[in-house]
């Protein structure tokens, strides 16, 4: 006989994106079931870097710090010819704020950052995890869904009002829904070394892609004490081939490290997006939404970005705030940045990637050109604003990332607007920045409504922008937003 549980959300996979996903529901008090095939988190490393809008999600669990204990501030980011030219200079200040908050960028160590999060999601009153258990399927039924884990005791029948797939690039929840996979025609494998320097090894200080057509090839910085090449493979070699120890000692030995290998894999790195993310009660999140190659160091940002938004809009639906189609907006609002972010990688990883010696001669010509006359070779990374009937159209700012103010205060200690202002939406008046807790942060603040010319602005639980104007018609828009009635002008 079966055995039997029911639960608000049903989380298959507990990768970065679904523990995410997780934590942020757990907070909000949603009873939550996670699942995963493992009994504990993959135990080397994966992706690489994350944003400081990540970051601040992170901030937002309360798990910062923990983070920070397996992650350095990114000091830059190279194109290097194969003479050693620098084609293409991104450079970072790791002591500085971007738009969250947080330094620019993250590297990483990622069992460290998952045992963080599983942390969390231990202390999670309303969250309950499984492990060693397999997702067999599920049946659409009046209410939710009812899916059957198989674990160590046997089967299992989940009752969920909601599913959704976390589980990767090979989803069954994906092949569950329909979806299929529009492929953005980029597919190249690449051969990906993880290494631990050992003491007194001189390691290069900046991330680098050296666009060398005899052999592309990656090194980057990981979390701290680790470091990371990634070397293509070219027309005819084979992953067991290229996997040998010596081959690997071959490629690293121009580079004259003293490193004790980690990990060495081969992977294909390419471009997909799913053509939908929702069917009912049934969503889809991280990779197996869409999947991007990894020179943008976008991957596993992106799928945190779906959690972040979708996180959100079950809790105020399952809380009766929100209406079920609020669930419609979260393609609507993802899918444009995540394949943004996925053609950001492309380009690039098409420039890194050229393997006919006189296209790479006159790439290199054309960007030292454009470094020289300081025009940028390849389009920033900017996403458009999110746009559909969850924020508010036509109204400035509607769309965008608010940004994080921080005061570093007299003690030397840092102090953060989300920190303040708590988890859910916030109303900000130009009245409101006379109260105690804004105070701070008032200078700041009052230029962004000045520069907008606006009164106030409605900030969502994403920290995006709803929209802006009058307080009064701010407040009516948002409830009319969330209940998917139509919006008065």
């Amino acid at each position: 006989m079966s055995r039997a549980l029911s639960c608000d959300v049903l989380i298959i996979g507990l990768g970065p994106v679904g523990a995410t996903l997780a934590a942020l529901l757990g907070d909000a008090g949603v009873d939550v079931l996670a699942i995963d095939k493992s009994t504990d988190v993959y135990p080397l490393p994966r992706a690489a870097h994350f944003d400081h809008e990540i970051m601040r999600v992170f901030q937002q669990l309360g798990i910062a710090e923990a983070v920070l204990q397996h992650a350095q501030p990114a000091t830059g980011y190279e194109f290097r010819s194969a003479s050693g030219e620098v084609l293409l200079s991104l450079d970072t200040r790791p002591d500085a704020f971007a738009p969250s908050g947080w330094a620019s960028g993250y590297m990483f160590n990622q069992p460290g950052l998952e045992r963080a999060l599983r942390a969390k999601l231990a202390g999670q009153s309303t969250l309950r995890t499984l492990l060693n258990a397999t997702y067999q399927g599920l049946e659409t039924k009046a209410g939710g869904v009812e899916a059957t884990i198989v674990d160590d005791q046997g089967s299992l029948k989940v009752q969920a009002r909601y599913l959704v797939g976390c589980d990767g690039a090979w989803s069954p929840v994906r092949e569950e829904i329909g979806a299929k996979l529009d492929d953005l025609q980029f597919d190249e494998p690449w051969l990906v070394i993880d290494a631990i320097p050992r003491p007194g090894a001189k390691m290069p200080e900046v991330n680098l892609q050296i666009c060398d057509p005899a052999r592309p090839t990656t090194c980057v910085l990981m979390g701290p004490g680790r470091h990371r090449w990634e070397f293509m493979l070219l027309p005819g070699e084979t992953a067991e081939a290229v996997l040998d120890e010596a081959f690997i000692q071959g490629l690293l030995a121009p580079w004259e490290v003293d490193v004790e290998i980690e990990r060495k894999a081969v992977y294909r790195f390419h471009g997909l997006v799913a053509d939908r993310w929702r069917a009912g009660p049934v969503l889809i999140a991280g990779d197996a939404a869409h999947q991007t190659p990894p020179f943008a160091g976008q991957g596993m940002c992106a799928g945190i970005r779906d959690a972040a938004n979708l996180a959100w809009k079950l809790a105020a639906v399952l809380a009766g705030r929100a209406d079920d189609a609020l669930l419609d907006t979260y393609q609507t609002e993802r899918e444009p940045n995540a394949r943004a972010y996925i053609a950001l990688a492309i380009n690039m990883g098409r420039v890194v990637c050229a393997l006919d010696p006189e296209i790479a001669k006159m790439r290199d010509a054309q960007m030292l050109a454009a470094r020289a006359a300081g025009i940028p070779p390849m389009p920033p990374a900017a996403p458009p604003p999110i746009t559909g009937a969850a924020v508010l159209a036509g109204t400035p700012a509607a769309g965008e990332l608010f940004p994080q103010p921080v005061v570093r205060q007299a003690d030397g200690a840092v102090l953060r607007l989300d920190d303040v202002l708590g988890a859910e939406s916030w109303l900000i008046t130009t009245a409101s920045l006379d109260e105690p807790r804004l105070a701070p942060f008032r200078d700041t603040l009052a230029a962004w409504l000045e520069a907008r010319g606006v009164a106030a602005v409605l900030v969502r639980p994403d920290r995006h922008v709803f929209g802006s104007g009058s307080a009064e018609h701010l407040a009516n828009a948002w409830s009319a937003a969330l209940k998917a009635a139509p919006v008065a002008a």
